[in-house]
């Protein structure tokens, strides 16, 4: 007798159910920065016992550390090695860092790269505005696709018909009054910003907030959906916006194609 197979056996299930689990715990980690046990308990729901397996499993290979004094779990030496492996968008924000550099200057406003995962868009490279006052945003970052401006951008590379599915699966919260939640009203936008190159957030994701998005790259093209944006307050919006950032928007979009090779 084997302890799994192909058959109806709960041995598998129960396995990918752990896997799952232990991958929660160091995203729940991550996004904390540290946490307790009862905290990871209390968060995730999880049993006592299968938490006390699970971190020890996590803590015995190096993806978790558990600190001596505080007794708090932080992400180990494990995830920086794996994501040191990791190239997905690493030679694309490289190149385009120092492009972004020079429209953050130009514009004096902040410019940011993202690339798209399900219907959220995650900042790659940021250039913050020089001014003080700017909308706060880091590296790593995820917000919804609908209500930004670069996000409507990332889903106009996509396939209409993929785009419509993603928008459709999931729940779209309005975060603004000027939120659009409604997928086919969100697919006409979609379309709009495929034809004529450029997506706008009008205080969408945030009041006093706004933001020109083109989009960069499709997923055929480098195996990622990318788009570039400049954000700035309301209070700085400059005459004849959209279109007048636009232009060095594209202008930039351009030479980051360029000096990839696309």
């Amino acid at each position: 007798m084997t302890a799994s197979g192909d058959g109806g056996g709960g041995a598998e299930p129960q396995s990918v159910k752990s896997a799952a689990r232990a991958l929660e715990i160091v995203e729940c980690v991550a996004e904390a920065g540290a946490l307790s046990f009862n905290d990871i308990v209390a968060r995730l729901g999880l049993p006592k016992s299968s938490a006390h397996g699970l971190l020890r499993t996590l803590e015995g290979e190096g993806w978790l550390v558990q600190e001596s004094e505080t007794r708090r779990f932080t992400l180990g030496l494990k995830v920086w090695q794996l994501g040191q492996r990791y190239d997905g968008h690493r030679g694309l924000a490289e190149t385009a860092k120092p492009i972004m550099d020079a429209l953050a200057r130009s514009t004096g406003e902040t410019v940011q790269l993202a690339r798209l995962d399900g219907v959220e868009n995650v900042y790659i490279a940021i250039s913050l505005s020089p001014n003080p006052m700017r909308m706060a945003s880091t590296v790593g970052m995820r917000l919804h696709a609908h209500a930004t401006g670069i996000g409507k951008a990332l889903l106009s590379t996509l396939d209409p018909g993929e785009a419509r599915r993603r928008l459709s699966a999931v729940v779209l919260p309005r975060l603004t009054a000027r939120t659009v939640t409604d997928p086919d009203e969100l697919m006409r936008i979609v379309t709009r910003t495929a034809d004529v190159g450029y997506a706008v957030d009008d205080e969408e994701f945030v009041e006093g907030c706004r933001c020109v998005a083109v989009p960069l790259t499709a997923e055929g093209e480098t195996g990622i959906a990318a788009a570039l944006s400049v954000t700035l307050p309301t209070q700085r919006t400059p005459d004849g916006w959209p279109r007048s950032l636009y232009a060095p928007l594209a202008h930039a979009a351009e030479e980051i194609r360029a000096a990839m090779g696309l």
